[in-house]
């Protein structure tokens, strides 16, 4: 049976319903809304790692600060991975540090270089801070030194200038 009482308290109810269902859509949107920012940002993240934006290509050269041992690595760079063959060329004759002749591998993401010797026991993780100089820690025979390595010689295709046409 109907009351003239319950008319007031039944749209009162649909109202309070109707509060509820929004609330819950609007929790729902900002709980996406969040999700898909914080998605953005790992995808700006990743880019930035992987983004190559210097070339590495050419001979750099680097004094251990720790024992005088001037090591020079010869990199060839394609896109992000890098190969390359690091030489002892002069300094201390005699080698504490156990550094040896030896191929590298390493990658370039942003302006960070990271390497390790394929058959020794060197690895570093040199920023670039201008074009011809790099520098950051190296891991020689489990010792960690800062380094500043500085290019030597261009890469082959901006050595000299070009021949005339």
């Amino acid at each position: 049976m109907y009351s003239p009482c319950d008319a007031p308290s039944r749209p009162l109810r649909q109202i309070r319903r109707l509060g509820d269902q929004m609330k819950a859509m609007a929790g729902l949107l900002l709980t996406t809304l969040l999700t898909m920012s914080a998605g953005c940002a790992q995808r700006e993240d990743w880019i930035d790692r992987t983004l190559v934006t210097v070339d590495v290509t050419g001979t750099w050269r680097a004094t251990n600060p720790t024992n005088g041992v001037v090591i020079q690595l010869d990199l060839q760079q394609q896109g992000p991975t890098v190969k390359g063959v690091m030489r002892v060329v002069g300094g201390s004759s005699q080698n504490p540090a156990g550094t040896r002749d030896g191929p590298i591998e390493g990658t370039v993401a942003g302006d960070v270089f990271r390497f390790s010797q394929t058959n020794g026991r060197v690895e570093g993780e040199l920023r670039l801070i201008s074009e011809d100089e790099m520098d950051g820690p190296a891991t020689i025979s489990f010792t960690r030194v800062p380094m500043t390595f500085r290019r030597v010689a261009p890469p082959s295709s901006q050595e000299g200038p070009q021949p005339p046409r």
